[in-house]
């Protein structure tokens, strides 16, 4: 790495493994359909997720305000997840519907 390129982060460092693990099954087992494993690893990244966002024990706690109950973890997650998606390479497709392709 080179002095003007940025130290690569945790969240990078996490969200490229799990391309790799996705890959990695992939290659494993070529008859496996993508779109399980990708939902696999989806379901066990939201799973950490929310793990991760779990409220302390003080139910006045400002800090955890935003993740005082489930309702809200579900709306920063969803947010999230809304934020990842659209800036994903991956978002738009050529073969998308509606772009004149087809």
């Amino acid at each position: 790495m080179s002095a003007t390129e940025p130290a690569e982060t945790l969240f990078d460092q996490a969200a490229q493994q799990a391309v790799e693990l996705g890959n990695e099954i992939l290659a494993d087992d070529p008859a496996a359909d993508p779109w399980e494993v990708a939902s696999g690893l989806l379901a066990g990244a939201v799973q950490f997720w929310l793990f991760s966002r779990q409220p302390c024990d003080d139910p006045f706690c400002e800090a955890c305000a935003e993740v005082s109950n489930a309702e809200r973890r579900l709306r920063l997650l969803l947010d999230e997840a809304r934020e990842l998606a659209e800036t994903s390479e991956y978002f738009e497709s050529a073969r998308d519907a509606g772009t004149g392709t087809h």
